[in-house]
Order: C-alpha cells, then structure tokens, then sequence
C-alpha cells in the first residue's frame, strides 16, 4: 500500500509541475496538510487516479503544507469562488463556515473507526445539502486516528492541564480544553508549527497522524492516548466546475472520488499502528493507559458542548445527531 501511494505522489507532483500538452482542464487541488499525512495521501491518490485515466484531458494539481496558502477554514470559500477548483479541509475548521461540519469533532462523540463511519454516512446528504448552497459538491471524506495530546511533559494528572497552551483545531475544542483549565487557541497546522517551535504552544490537540506528518516529536516528545474524537477531513470541487466536464469525465471523477474514499476508509484500519510504530521509533512516549483523573476533567469540560453544537446546528444537525444516538 505504501509503495501504490508513493508512486500515486510522485506521479501527481511530477503532473503538478508541468501539465500535458494536450491537457484540456487543469485543477489546482490543495490541502493544508503534509502528503504524509491520510488525507495528503487521499489528494495524491485522487489526483493519481484522475491523471492516469483521463489520458491528459483533466489534470489534478495537488499542493500540500497550505503551499497555495488556503487553510482549512478558507476552503470553502475559495473553491465557491473558483480561486482552486477542489480542495481537502479539515471538517472541525469548515464548523467556522457552518456549525454542521463541527459534528465529527465533538468531544467523545465518535472514538470507533465503526462509529466515525456511521457518523459520516449518516451526515452525508446533510453536508451534501450545505456544501451545494456554496456552489460545490463532496468529493470523498478522510477519517482521521482519533485525537490526542501531544505535550512536552506527561499529562499525568488534572494539574498538568491547567494552564497548558494547548492548540487546539475547532471553537469546540477550544472551548472544552479551556473548560478543563488550558489555555487554548485554535490554529491551523499551519500557523500551530511556528509557535511549537519558538515555545510559545507546549501541547498539541492532533491525531498521531498529522502530528507524525509534522515531526512533532521534535519539541513534544509525550503522546497522550485521549480518544478526543475520530475527526474527518471533506474533499469537494467547483460544482460549476465539474459540471462542465464531459460526461466521461465526470465519470473519471465519480470513479476516482469513490476509489479514494475506499482507500481512506480502508488504510485508517491499520494507521494507528504504522503511527505509533513511527511514533516510538522517534522517542515519543505514548500514554494509552490514560490516568482516570485526567479523563474525568476532560469528559467533565467536554459537558454540555455536544448539546450546544445541536443548538447551533439547528434542525437538520440535531436530525443527525438524533438518528446516530438511536441505539
């Protein structure tokens, strides 16, 4: 598998320097993340797929490490304006956009790769419904590894929160480790690197897998195993632009977005392991057997927050939550 996706990335960044000369339409596609990380892997497989078999009529261009300099929260917004034709965001950014795409980031709401499926699909029509006001269309979802700490000193107790500037990805996450005595703010990857490195953000709210992507063992050498949530990133294009594909084109697309869902949803099965194997490799200590006393002040602060995201969210986000909490 990680052979097939090396050579899908080489191939789309080879595609991404120079299109073919017969290429008819090129789309620019970025992601705010490293293509180590599950949905870099998820552009270039897409790009890959669409590259290899449109022969040159459609051409993906993919960037990574918000090179094009959109992060996730502007996402929507510059694919509703054409300024890219497709892009990867990560969901709990795009709730700043609508409370909705904050659903899959709500504090140990979905902590099962089982559960974070059935969250998704539950909320599929429901994102495809909001996604289409903006003038664009889903392409295909990436699960992310469930959320932990990255931190420079254990998290071994309550006390070790208080006061802890943590990054944090969402408003809700924000809020629920603030609620736990941290001093959080809410960046991107993007703009979290510098800080972790001048000093000034000691812990990380991420997954091993973007942390891994970004060499955080570098300055927070602890992993705490929290099971915060099992977020997603989306993947959507220009609706006005795929709509003016060819129909055999439009079927390229189709095929390619469905063939790396799969693939996403397929490789988060055994990410976990690659990443705590890469993880160990680099001196990081990996708390899985999380203190009690720290869970508790976590699901403590975390009280209420899915409760005002249902508000925020309003009748169709509390549909979804509803159907998903039906045993």
């Amino acid at each position: 598998m990680r052979s097939f996706i090396a050579g899908l990335l080489l191939s789309a960044v080879s595609l991404s320097l120079a299109a073919p000369a017969g290429a008819q339409t090129v789309w620019e596609m970025p992601t705010e993340y490293p293509a180590s990380a599950i949905p870099g892997e998820g552009v270039a497989t897409f790009a890959g797929i669409v590259n290899e078999t449109s022969g040159g009529r459609l051409t993906i261009k993919p960037s990574f490490d918000a090179a094009r300099g959109i992060k996730s929260a502007a996402m929507i917004g510059a694919v509703q304006k054409n300024e890219v034709a497709a892009g990867d965001a990560f969901a709990g950014a795009l709730g700043a956009v609508d409370p909705l795409f904050g659903l899959s980031s709500l504090p140990f709401l979905a902590t099962s790769i089982s559960d974070a499926r059935k969250l998704t699909d539950l909320a599929r029509p429901a994102y495809d419904k909001k996604l289409a006001s903006f003038g664009q269309k889903i392409l295909y979802t990436t699960p992310w590894p469930a959320s932990g700490i990255w931190s420079k000193e254990p998290l071994s107790a309550p006390t070790a929160l208080s006061g802890l500037a943590i990054r944090t990805y969402d408003a809700t996450s924000t809020a629920v480790m603030n609620a736990a005595g941290a001093k959080a703010s809410n960046l991107s990857f993007a703009d979290a690197m510098p800080k972790v490195k001048d000093g000034s953000v000691t812990a990380v709210l991420s997954s091993g897998d973007g942390g891994a992507g970004r060499n955080l063992w570098d300055f927070l050498p602890n992993f705490t195993e929290v099971n915060y949530a099992l977020p997603i990133s989306i993947a959507t294009v220009n609706l006005a632009a795929y709509e003016a594909l060819p129909a055999d084109l439009r079927k390229i697309v189709d095929d390619a977005a469905a063939a790396t869902e799969q693939r996403q949803w397929t490789a988060i099965r055994t990410r976990l392991d690659e990443n705590y194997a890469r993880m160990r490799t680099n001196k990081v200590a990996i708390l899985t057997d999380v203190p009690s006393a720290v869970a508790k002040a976590l699901a403590d602060a975390g009280k209420g927050v899915v409760d005002d995201w249902r508000q925020k969210a309003g009748p169709e986000g509390a549909a979804v939550l509803d159907a998903y909490r039906k045993p």
